[in-house]
C-alpha cells in the first residue's frame, strides 16, 4: 500500500492545489491544442463539377482566423450521381442530390459551429456548357433553396469562370505547399525564397493551366495580377472548355463516327481488343462540344463500336482534337491560344493524377519522361480487354478509356503545353498535399473569407504561441507562489502551536 505524507492533506495545501488546478483547467479551456473541435472554425465548399459534385469541409484554428489560420481538410463527401448540370431538364433533382452529403456535414461539423460555418457552392465547366440560361438559373435556384434549408451560413452558389477555376487551383496548391508563407517552429511567419508551382487541372469538361511567369503575357485575358501576403505575382492562366476528360472522349467518338461514315459497325483503335459497345448518336451529340459535327441522320440511330487496340492510329485521331497550325501570337499552345514558355515546377491533379496513377499502379510502368508516357499509352492500347479486366476488375466502367486518355494527356502536355525532356520531369502528378485535396475549392474559400490578405501579416509572431508561453509562465508562477504561501502558513501554524 502506498503511504502519502499527512501534510499533503493540510487544508492550506489543499486550497493552494485547488487554486492551481483551477488555473490549469482555465488554461486547458483555451483553444489549444488545435485539434479540439470547439477550438476550430469550419468552412464547406461544394465543388459542382461536370461529372460529379464533391463536398469539402475545411477546418482552421478559430483564434487565428485573421491572417494566421492554417487551413486543412477535415473531411469530404462524394455526391452520388452525376453533376448538377445533368439536371438541367429536372432542376429539383440537383438540390435533392446534395442531401446525403449535406447531412454528413451536419455530423462532421460540431452542432455549436453550424451557424458560423460558411457554406459555398461553385459550379464549373458543366454548367458553363449549358447554353440555355433559364435552365442553368433554374438549377442554381433549386440548389440554393436546398442549401439555405440547412443551418449553415450559406454565402452563395455561382458558376465560376474558367480563369477563376485555374487561379483558385493554383492558389490552393501553393498555399498547401507553403510557397506563399509558412509558420516557423517558434510560431513566427517566414516568407520562403522559393518559386511558386504551376498548376494543371483536368476535369470532366475543361482543363486549366496556370503558372507564374516573367514573360510578357500577350493576351490580356490570360493575365492575372495577385498580391498575397505582401508579395506580387504575375500569373498566366487559361481554361480550355471541351478539353476535359468526358468531353474529349465524346469528341473522339464523333471523329471516329465521321471517319466510319456512321455505319452500323465501326472500329475504335482507342478501345482494347475484345471490347465492344452499342452507342446511340444522341449520347455523343448531346453536348455543345460536338454540336458542330452533328450528323443529319436521326440521333436515335444506334452504332456498334468495337475496339482494335491500335495505339498509333488512336494517337492520330486524338491529335485531330487539337489545332496546332493557327497562332496569332508569337507563340501558342493550341487552338490559337497564347502561352508563354513553361518554367519551374508544376503539380498536375484531378484526371491528370488518376491517369498517371493508373499507368504506375495498374500497368506497373514509371513515368519520368514524355517517352515513358507515350510508351505506357501504347502499352494500354495494346492490352486486350480480358487482360485489363484481370489487372483492374473494380475499374470496369473506366477501363476502356485509359488508352485514349493516356494518349490525350501525352499530346496535351507535350505538343499542347510544350513540355519536353527537360521540363516534363518537373511535373508532380498528385491528388493531395498532405491530407488535403488539391483543386480550386480551397483557394475559392480562402479568397471569399479573406484568409489570404494582400498585405503581410500584421505580426510576424504567432499570437497563439506568445499567448501560450505567457499563460504557461503565469501558471508556473502562480503554482510556485501558492506553494511558498502554503509553506509559510504551515510554519506559522506550527510556531503558534508551540
Amino acid at each position: 500500500m502506498l503511504h502519502l505524507p499527512g501534510w499533503l492533506f493540510h487544508p492550506v495545501i489543499l486550497e493552494s492545489r485547488r487554486m492551481s488546478l483551477g488555473l490549469l483547467r482555465a488554461l486547458l479551456s483555451l483553444c489549444w491544442p488545435d485539434h479540439l473541435p470547439l477550438c476550430l472554425q469550419y468552412g464547406i465548399v461544394l465543388d459542382a463539377g461536370s461529372s460529379h459534385t464533391a463536398m469539402f469541409i475545411y477546418k482552421w484554428p478559430a483564434d487565428k482566423e485573421n491572417d494566421t489560420g492554417v487551413v486543412s481538410e477535415h473531411s469530404m463527401c462524394d455526391v452520388e450521381g452525376p453533376g448538377i448540370s445533368s439536371y438541367n431538364t429536372n432542376p429539383p433533382g440537383a438540390g435533392q442530390s446534395l442531401v446525403h452529403c449535406l447531412n454528413q456535414a451536419l455530423r462532421d461539423v460540431p452542432k455549436e459551429k453550424h451557424m458560423s460555418t460558411p457554406l459555398y457552392l461553385g459550379a464549373t465547366a458543366g454548367m458553363r456548357l449549358i447554353t440555355n440560361h433559364q435552365a442553368s438559373d433554374a438549377v442554381l435556384s433549386t440548389v440554393t433553396a436546398r442549401l439555405k434549408s440547412y443551418p449553415f451560413d450559406f454565402r452563395g452558389a455561382k458558376i465560376l469562370s474558367g480563369e477563376e477555376e485555374g487561379v483558385f487551383g493554383w492558389v490552393t496548391a501553393n498555399y498547401l505547399l507553403e510557397n506563399f508563407i509558412k509558420r516557423g517552429w517558434l510560431g513566427e511567419w517566414i516568407q520562403p525564397k522559393k518559386r511558386t508551382l504551376g498548376a494543371m487541372d483536368l476535369g470532366g469538361a475543361s482543363t486549366q493551366i496556370t503558372f507564374e511567369t516573367k514573360d510578357t503575357i500577350e493576351e490580356p485575358q490570360n493575365k492575372v495580377m495577385l498580391k498575397l501576403y505582401g508579395q506580387a505575382y504575375k500569373v498566366y492562366t487559361h481554361s480550355f472548355l471541351c478539353y476535359g476528360r468526358d468531353q474529349v472522349l465524346r469528341r473522339l467518338l464523333s471523329k471516329l463516327l465521321q471517319a466510319g461514315n456512321y455505319q452500323a459497325s465501326i472500329s475504335n483503335p482507342c478501345w482494347p481488343m475484345g471490347y465492344q459497345k452499342n452507342l446511340t448518336l444522341s449520347s455523343i451529340y448531346d453536348t455543345p462540344c460536338t454540336e458542330k459535327e452533328k450528323p443529319s441522320i436521326p440521333l436515335s440511330t444506334s452504332v456498334t463500336m468495337a475496339g482494335t487496340g491500335d495505339g498509333n492510329l488512336c494517337a492520330l485521331y486524338v491529335s485531330k482534337l487539337f489545332n496546332f497550325t493557327t497562332c496569332p501570337f508569337s507563340r501558342c499552345s493550341f487552338d490559337g491560344v497564347f502561352q508563354p514558355d513553361v518554367s519551374g515546377n508544376f503539380i498536375a491533379f484531378s484526371a491528370f493524377f488518376y491517369t498517371v496513377d493508373f499507368i504506375q499502379t495498374v500497368m506497373g510502368r514509371l513515368v519520368h519522361l514524355p517517352s515513358d508516357l507515350k510508351d505506357a499509352a501504347e502499352s494500354i492500347c495494346a492490352t486486350s480487354w480480358s487482360e485489363l479486366l484481370q489487372k483492374a476488375p473494380k475499374m470496369e466502367k473506366r477501363l476502356p478509356d485509359y488508352c485514349a486518355i493516356s494518349m490525350f494527356v501525352y499530346l496535351l502536355t507535350t505538343k499542347g503545353y510544350n513540355f519536353n525532356n527537360h521540363s516534363f520531369p518537373n511535373i508532380a502528378f498528385q491528388k493531395k498535399a498532405g491530407e488535403t485535396s488539391i483543386g480550386w475549392a480551397l483557394g475559392y474559400m480562402l479568397n471569399l473569407t479573406n484568409m489570404i490578405p494582400a498585405e503581410e501579416p500584421a505580426s510576424h509572431k504567432s499570437i497563439s504561441y506568445n499567448s501560450w508561453v505567457i499563460l504557461i509562465l503565469l501558471f508556473v508562477f502562480t503554482t510556485l507562489m501558492a506553494l511558498v504561501t502554503a509553506v509559510c502558513l504551515l510554519r506559522r501554524s506550527k510556531s503558534s502551536a508551540i
